[in-house]
């Protein structure tokens, strides 16, 4: 009896001891640019994609969106493009000018606010970003007509590190 008087607290200071493991989410880590935004009420690029449709040339729209970056301008970090799905893109800059980002943050995760638009880009400019982007001359050379594009305006943007 005096066995089990003392056998049954160390089992039960045994069960007690044991570690619980719980998963936990890990909390995105982000490099800032551009004015202090934060990742809530990010809408995702679908999302976007849907009011990109319903946009007009000179209509603008204020938003956050969550996306990955597919390119950024080689020379600066002066623009970027973002995955919007089913093989569309956004064309991104930044406000005034103001900020650059990281040139080889290609493929990760960001998080951009500011104005989407949708704008007509001419042939020299849509050379000019050919050239950013290091593409080749003949790659160049086959730019020959203007492109209506979606466009952003970012004032903060938030990139994964």
């Amino acid at each position: 009896m005096k066995r089990i008087l003392l056998i049954l607290p160390l089992f039960t200071l045994a069960i007690s001891c044991t570690k619980k493991v719980t998963k936990t989410e890990s909390i995105p880590v982000y490099a800032a640019f551009g004015e202090k935004i934060t990742e809530k009420s990010a809408v995702s690029k679908e999302v976007l994609l849907e009011k990109y449709k319903t946009l007009k040339k000179g209509d603008t729209l204020a938003v956050k969106v969550a996306s990955k970056i597919n390119e950024i301008c080689q020379n600066k970090g002066c623009w970027m493009t973002l995955d919007l799905g089913n093989n569309e893109t956004v064309f991104v800059k930044f406000k005034d000018y103001g900020f650059f980002v990281p040139m080889n943050a290609q493929k990760r995760n960001t998080i951009i606010e500011g104005k989407a638009f949708v704008e007509e880009t001419s042939v020299a400019e849509l050379k000019h970003y050919a050239e950013d982007e290091g593409k080749s001359e003949k790659e160049i050379a086959e730019i020959t007509a203007p492109k209506i594009e979606y466009k952003f305006l970012a004032h903060g943007v938030l990139i994964s590190k």
